[in-house]
């Protein structure tokens, strides 16, 4: 009996100096397993890439088109005209809705590097809701978005390749 009262008088002791230490201004939260696992996972969610977490194959071809007319620079007017109005034939999004996805595509591309450096993390999200038609679509929306202003350039082709290669292998017919 007295072993389980010196037990319980070290656990009371332990658990007044947290609660001092607490009110003191020192933060102990770091010990409460709970909280470190809820803590990191809003870490790992607000550090990725906002083009990584894209689940709809529509934004993720849309961020894909944009990333591929921008990969020269800066996009004239006739590519965001074009761009424009793919958007409003292959989507079927009226004139603000097609502005809208432009607009927020070119917010989550922002430089671009997390979109040509890794297309299968842009991918991730979406790949099981693309079906074999929308596949075939993107990739003719790819080519569309290369060949606005003529022949693609370098830069356009290797971005275009690594994207077809990352879409799933079983619709990887050759155009």
């Amino acid at each position: 009996m007295h072993i389980i009262l010196g037990v319980l008088g070290v656990v009371v002791t332990i658990l007044v100096l947290l609660n001092r230490l607490q009110e003191g201004g020192i933060d102990i939260g770091w010990l409460n397993p709970f909280s470190w696992h809820r803590r990191r996972k809003f870490r790992l969610q607000y550090e990725t890439p906002p083009a990584y977490s894209l689940d709809s194959p529509m934004d993720v071809v849309a961020l894909f088109m944009l990333a591929i007319a921008k990969s020269d620079g800066e996009l004239t007017k006739e590519q965001k005209e074009t761009l424009l109005r793919l958007f409003q034939s292959d989507f079927k999004l009226s004139a603000s809705e097609a502005k809208n996805l432009l607009g927020s595509s070119s917010h989550i591309l922002g430089n671009g590097q997390d979109v040509r450096a890794n297309p299968k993390s842009v991918l991730a999200k979406s790949i099981d809701s693309f079906t074999d038609a929308q596949i075939f679509s993107t990739k003719s929306l790819l080519e569309q978005a290369a060949r606005i202003e003529g022949e693609p350039s370098n830069e356009q082709t290797k971005l275009l390749n690594s994207i077809i290669a990352a879409l799933p292998s079983s619709s990887k017919q050759e155009w």
